[in-house]
């Protein structure tokens, strides 16, 4: 019988995917959706939200895979602070991108400050097990 909640590590993986495919979609769309319609600098604020995007949902993976070997709970927030990460700063990159609304990328560093605590935590899970 399986436990009402899933354990932390398969909720990452599911999180970590699904955020994979939007940041696959997020890349193609900017590339051939937006390319004639933004100019080149929020095109570009548009493909670094997707490349943060990506390099921080494959950093869920990682995390989901390494969860067995480190201490848990620091180990499972660090994957959810790096899924904050992505929220706030590629979220806010790709609002900024489509509206212009310049106030938008002051959002951005605490979606950075979010990776830097979900990086520096995994190194604290994998010391502390």
């Amino acid at each position: 019988m399986e436990s009402p909640e899933p354990p932390a590590g398969r909720s990452l993986v599911v999180a970590g995917a699904l955020n994979l495919a939007l940041a696959v979609a997020a890349g193609a769309f900017g590339a051939h959706g937006l390319r004639d319609r933004l100019p080149p600098d929020l095109l570009a604020t548009w493909q670094t939200g997707a490349h943060y995007h990506l390099a921080h949902g494959l950093g869920m993976l990682a995390v989901a895979a390494l969860l067995p070997r480190l201490a848990p709970r620091p180990g499972a927030l660090a994957g959810w602070l790096l899924f904050a990460g992505i929220v706030l700063f590629s979220g806010s990159l790709y609002a900024l991108a489509l509206t212009g609304a310049r106030v938008l990328g002051a959002v951005a560093p605490l979606g950075g400050a979010c990776f830097l605590a979900g990086w520096c935590l995994l190194a604290v899970a994998a010391r502390g097990r």
